[in-house]
């Protein structure tokens, strides 16, 4: 594969990867509707956009493996002037990461900010629909590999790909993890001594934790990779008895779930994002965090659009977001992918959720998840 030039031409086509009591219907209707969107809204582009992508039609990766690299792009990037963002991330969180980037290289970032099923939706309808307008994109890693299965993305290779956590970079590189979310337990310290918590899934089938638990209406994702991690076979069978022995409420939301956490009335989540617990904690109220190991950690991602309108700016912000930007991170309680930026997991056993399995799986553990935590847990 011949190797692209250093600025674009915009026409040119192991960590290791791995309220009160609610209703039933409610708690049913949480837990299908990530799957059900994902379902309603892509998988009927996906097929769309695939008769878009010609067997054989290659994009040779562009490449920033140095800083001559870099200053081509970013000479290229200033005479575009813009770029188009199509994001999940938090509209309060939005100037601390773009601010920086249009102040140091003069080159203006346009959002389109939703849901990260709300972004896949649009790219893959204007792919479709043959209307390119995005240039970078930066959802969750899993809607991520399904662009790069749909042939929307382009391969980058980084100079800053050897400071990134092992599993950041897929082998086709046209995603990139940029932040990881980590599942952890959170428990309410009136209620829960220090020395009582868990250190293994094994701990939780204790009797002092019968009423006690809860866990978030849509983290299948979490389920399946601890499930897997287990040996399918025992995690199933382990979280039937977990449930069967002390219960598990699912709730909706996690951070409905950090603030029942609070209160009391869940003494231990069993699935929280680590920031949530930690913020909460800093502002007085009764929380705190531990990890069972190992614990797990699933990606959002960035990457640049194949047929970009701006390909050096979108390529210059995805450098952007893997190397400066991830100073920034903590600032706003996001963990970096960068190892050469202090993270609050340090120390731990992370295994990142591998995206493309998350995918391929979504439907199985969602059922799975359904069967034991919905229908059997007496929520």
């Amino acid at each position: 594969m011949p190797e692209a030039p250093r600025a674009l031409d915009p026409g040119a086509t192991t960590v290791t990867r791995e309220d009160s009591r609610p209703r039933r219907p409610a708690a049913h209707r949480a837990l299908r509707s990530r799957a059900a969107r994902f379902a309603q809204y892509a998988l009927p582009l996906l097929a769309a956009a695939s008769a878009l992508a010609q067997a054989g039609s290659q994009t040779a990766p562009a490449r920033i493996e140095d800083a001559d690299d870099l200053r081509q792009i970013v000479a290229a990037a200033k005479k575009e002037g813009a770029l188009t963002l199509y994001t999940s991330i938090a509209e309060k969180d939005l100037p601390v990461l773009i601010e920086p980037f249009e102040k140091k290289y003069g080159v203006k970032v346009r959002v389109w900010r939703a849901s990260t099923v709300k972004v896949l939706q649009r790219t893959l309808s204007e792919a479709a629909a043959r209307r390119y307008e995005v240039d970078a994109i930066h959802i969750s890693s899993p809607e991520m590999e399904a662009l790069h299965r749909e042939r929307l993305l382009r391969p980058v290779v980084s100079g800053e790909f050897r400071r990134l956590v092992a599993g950041a970079v897929p082998a086709h590189h046209e995603w990139t993890a940029t932040v990881l979310s980590a599942w952890v337990q959170a428990y309410n310290t009136t209620l829960v001594k220090k020395q009582d918590l868990p250190r293994t899934y094994a701990d939780l089938l204790d009797p002092r934790w019968k009423g006690k638990l809860g866990i978030e209406a849509e983290d299948q994702e979490w389920f399946g990779a601890v499930v897997r991690d287990m040996g399918e076979e025992q995690g199933l069978k382990f979280f039937r008895e977990l449930v069967r022995r002390n219960g598990v409420s699912v709730r909706e939301g996690h951070t409905l779930l950090t603030n029942m956490v609070v209160s009391g009335e869940v003494p231990l989540a069993l699935t929280v994002y680590n920031y949530m617990p930690e913020t909460a904690k800093r502002r007085g109220a009764p929380i705190d965090w531990t990890a069972i190991a190992p614990a797990f950690a699933r990606t959002n991602a960035v990457g640049v659009a194949r047929n970009a309108p701006h390909p050096n700016a979108a390529l210059l912000f995805f450098e952007y977001m893997i190397s400066d930007a991830q100073k920034l991170m903590p600032s706003i309680d996001y963990i970096p992918t960068n190892t050469s930026v202090p993270s609050p997991l340090k120390g731990l056993n992370v295994k990142l959720v591998d995206p493309a399995r998350s995918l391929d799986e979504r439907e199985k553990w969602t059922r799975a998840f359904e069967d034991i935590f919905v229908r059997h847990s007496g929520s």
